[in-house]
């Protein structure tokens, strides 16, 4: 990593941090969630924003935690995340998408602190997550095994 960041560096990070975004936010739009792919990028391209300037700022001023802004991001995601969390009669619906959400701007940060290499692999495993473990969950657990949203009538 450089020791500052430069007008080349600031447009690497954002691009690839929009790129993450667009992966895993086609993913969640491919199957109808609500925070979809503008959501993810957009979150993801926030949390590279702010990596950013927690690392510029202690580089402007002489010193300072670059951590703190870091920090603030995480807690801030579950709030967004809870958002996403919606009880339908006795289910809950929705983790999976906040998840993906905190997830998104985890790989923000990274990307941000200029880990590409660390991002690119969570990229991949979260890809692995959603796609080929909801393939394999729903051939060992059918959804007609699973509770319904509402109660059935009796007839």
């Amino acid at each position: 990593m450089a020791a500052t960041l430069t007008e080349f560096d600031i447009i690497i990070r954002l691009s690839l941090a929009f790129a993450a975004g667009f992966i895993i936010g086609i993913e969640r739009s491919s199957r109808r969630q609500v925070a979809g792919l503008r959501t993810h990028i957009l979150i993801t391209l926030g949390a590279c924003c702010l990596m950013m300037l927690s690392l510029w700022l202690p580089q402007q001023m002489g010193g300072g935690d670059p951590g703190r802004i870091a920090a603030q991001v995480v807690a801030g995601m579950g709030f967004l995340g809870a958002g996403a969390i919606i009880k339908l009669g006795n289910n809950i619906r929705g983790l999976t998408t906040a998840a993906s959400l905190w997830l998104m701007a985890a790989v923000g940060l990274t990307i941000g602190a200029g880990m590409f290499l660390t991002a690119a692999v969570v990229v991949g495993f979260a890809l692995i997550t959603l796609i080929v473990l909801h393939l394999i969950e729903r051939k060992i657990f059918p959804e007609d095994n699973w509770k319904k949203d509402t109660p059935e009538k009796e007839e």
